[in-house]
């Protein structure tokens, strides 16, 4: 009789594990399927920024810190605060994000317009299709791609600058798309509209809207290459457009070496030219183009110990032609730099390297200049 008792008393415990382990099984299949409310679904906050100062010294005679030739009074070495940015990134739930991010560093000059840099809401459906509205960069290049608080250099290349100061690129307010076109995401896009005028505006300073494409390939492992296009305006301007391609490739040499190659070619409407010139004498729009091309080398080391993990060494060739069809006065920039890297991901890096500047032609008390800069810099991200 008890083993009786006893056998029915295992049977059923064993009925009741192996029904649960049937309910586990079944709503382990698909989480999501069972959430009746999306409002909190892996909803967090996160934190994080840069701080990046800077030491620079002009090594030519009646050449200040900016590059600017002067007579008399111009400083030739400073301390300084580049970037002190802060970042803050909400995820309301698995769909929808938002993104802020400051500079507090433009509050050393005027922070007109400046201050606020990243202000977007991202709607991400799946891999193949996400959204943002707001104020962002648009994808217009490689250096649009790589994180904001990534600097492997000096600063980011003369050609970023121009295009941004012509709307083309940096931070822009409008909406973008993006997403992966093959299930690899071996082929991606990126397109979008925008003001085109430039960051913390009340709005556009006129009805066109800038457009933009990017589509971006992978051609073999390590190695991506892309092709930029766009159109927009300026202002008062007429429509005008710019388009680029660039590539970047990871090889990896042993165990202990890596090398990386980035290289971009851009050719785009100047329409600050085009709007500083007089209109009773001013040729088409068409006439007013810049022009820009830079290769940037890194040879990195894997150093691996507690306190140095890695060491980079490189060397930016930039040219860079503003106007180019009106004007003749190429500017050609060399930046030899060493990163001594003391935490992971760039996390804590000094940065030594010399910016050498040449031009063409000279013009004396202007940024037209040639000069040689030396800087050392140390950057932390939190």
């Amino acid at each position: 009789m008890r083993r009786s008792l006893l056998a029915i008393a295992v049977g059923m415990q064993l009925g009741c594990l192996c029904a649960s382990a049937q309910q586990v099984d079944e709503t382990s299949l698909s989480r999501a399927d069972t959430v009746r409310n999306f409002s909190a679904f892996n909803r967090s906050l996160s934190f994080s920024g840069v701080l990046q100062t800077r030491y620079v010294a002009s090594l030519t005679n009646h050449v200040d810190v900016n590059g600017k030739h002067f007579d008399s009074g111009g400083i030739r070495n400073t301390f300084l605060v580049k970037r002190a940015r802060f970042m803050v990134k909400a995820n309301i739930n698995d769909h929808f994000s938002a993104n802020i991010l400051v500079n507090f560093a433009d509050f050393n000059g005027s922070p007109s317009n400046k201050v606020l840099e990243n202000a977007y809401i991202r709607y991400s459906l799946n891999k193949y299709f996400n959204v943002q509205a707001g104020q962002f960069r648009p994808f217009f290049g490689i250096e649009d791609a790589m994180a904001v608080d990534i600097i492997r250099t000096l600063d980011f290349s003369n050609q970023y600058y121009s295009f941004g100061k012509n709307g083309w690129q940096s931070f822009q307010v409008g909406l973008s798309v993006f997403g992966d076109i093959t299930p690899n995401g071996k082929l991606k896009y990126f397109a979008g509209a925008y003001n085109g005028n430039n960051r913390n505006q009340p709005s556009d300073d006129n009805d066109t809207k800038n457009l933009y494409a990017r589509v971006e390939s992978t051609l073999a492992p390590n190695v991506t290459a892309a092709l930029n296009a766009g159109t927009g305006s300026l202002a008062n301007s007429r429509t005008g457009n710019a388009w680029g391609g660039d590539i970047t490739a990871k090889i990896n040499l042993s165990d202990k070496w890596e090398l990386l190659l980035m290289s971009e070619y851009k050719n785009g409407t100047d329409f600050i030219a085009y709007n500083s010139h007089s209109p009773s004498s001013r040729p088409g729009i068409s006439q007013f183009r810049t022009q820009g091309f830079y290769f940037f080398p890194t040879l990195r080391y894997e150093y691996k110990r507690p306190r140095v993990r890695a060491i980079e060494l490189s060397s930016r060739y930039e040219y860079l032609e503003e106007n180019y069809k009106l004007g003749d006065n190429p500017r050609h920039t060399i930046i030899p730099n060493v990163s001594l890297i003391f935490a992971d991901n760039f996390y804590a890096v000094l940065q030594v390297g010399v910016a050498i500047d040449r031009y063409k032609r000279d013009i004396p008390l202007s940024t037209a200049y040639s000069n040689n800069l030396a800087y050392a810099q140390l950057q932390i991200r939190f």
